[in-house]
């Protein structure tokens, strides 16, 4: 009772020295998470022009956080406007070349200034509010970008545009 032989080949230091994988790597899908709320009109309903309040969800969440797909380059820019098409979310902006950036005028119909003269929407990645336009941030992978409504230039926010 001995040992079966076996049927497969012999591995020999010709075959198995210096073999290299040729196969090309798979490029990961970029991704990060995006969310946009209106949180701060909640306690400020009576801020806004009577046919607007009933624009403000319950809990004001506009669209919950979420694992989105980017492309390399893409801007916070582009990532809003292609997940707002997306969800059905209107959304304007307009161009403002002196800052070679989009400036975001509304989202789901709500207008800067609809809650009074500071008011309007700011974004923050990674819980840090640029001081610049949002086609001029480029996502990386992993980023956590919020749009958020603030009615007092970013007071409510935990931040102060005034300041930069």
């Amino acid at each position: 009772a001995g040992t079966p032989p076996s049927t497969a080949p012999a591995a020999t230091a010709a075959t198995t020295a210096g073999t290299v994988s040729t196969a090309p790597a798979v490029p990961q899908p970029l991704t990060c998470t995006l969310s946009i709320d209106c949180t701060t009109l909640l306690g400020s309903l009576d801020k806004l022009p009577a046919a607007k309040r009933g624009l403000v969800p319950a809990d004001g969440v506009l669209l919950s956080e979420r694992t989105v797909l980017f492309e390399e380059g893409d801007t916070v820019f582009d990532l809003l406007n292609r997940e707002t098409k997306k969800n059905r979310i209107h959304m304007a902006f307009r161009s403002v070349p002196a800052l070679n950036s989009q400036y975001i005028e509304a989202i789901h119909n709500l207008y800067e200034k609809d809650a009074g003269d500071m008011s309007g929407w700011m974004y923050d990645v990674n819980g840090v509010f640029p001081n610049y336009g949002c086609s001029q941030y480029t996502l990386k992978a992993g980023d956590v970008v919020r749009w958020r409504y603030t009615c007092d230039l970013g007071r409510d926010l935990g931040t102060d545009v005034s300041q930069w």
